[in-house]
């Protein structure tokens, strides 16, 4: 049996497999690879479908987003500019009050650990109910 949302479409993961699918190719292989660490990281993370196409992770409210573009695909940390990120995974988007995206590019990799770290951060911050400030970066 198909899962599916509220509406009556394909469920988001069915979606989000169908993407990684489609991308065929080393963009497919990283956002499935970045997708299997945050359902490691938060095992009850719940996978969404918005903005006409764009994966979500969610706990206690948004994670990250995985879009995927020519070049790269970019992880984009909902509350980035709060979270502590010793590994310096950050690459995109540095200069905001809020949002912190990780660009992965062909042949790039990212530190398991380190990734997982910062998920967990993002999943804590949401849970602590507090408001997102921002962090200095170095």
């Amino acid at each position: 049996m198909k899962q599916t949302d509220a509406e009556g479409s394909p469920a988001a993961s069915q979606l989000i497999d169908e993407r990684i699918a489609e991308l065929g190719d080393w963009r497919g292989a990283a956002l499935g690879r970045m997708r299997r660490l945050i359902k490691e990281a938060v095992p009850d993370v719940l996978e969404e479908w918005k903005w006409r196409g764009t994966p979500v992770w969610s706990h206690d409210g948004m994670l990250c987003t995985g879009e995927s573009y020519k070049a790269v695909v970019k992880l984009t940390f909902a509350k980035g500019a709060a979270l502590p990120d010793p590994a310096g995974l950050f690459n995109s988007s540095l200069d905001g009050n809020v949002r912190r995206a990780i660009d992965i590019r062909e042949g790039e990799e990212v530190d398991e650990r380190a990734f997982k770290t910062l998920i967990l951060a993002a999943a804590a911050l949401n849970g602590s109910g507090k408001k997102a400030k921002r962090t200095r970066t170095k």
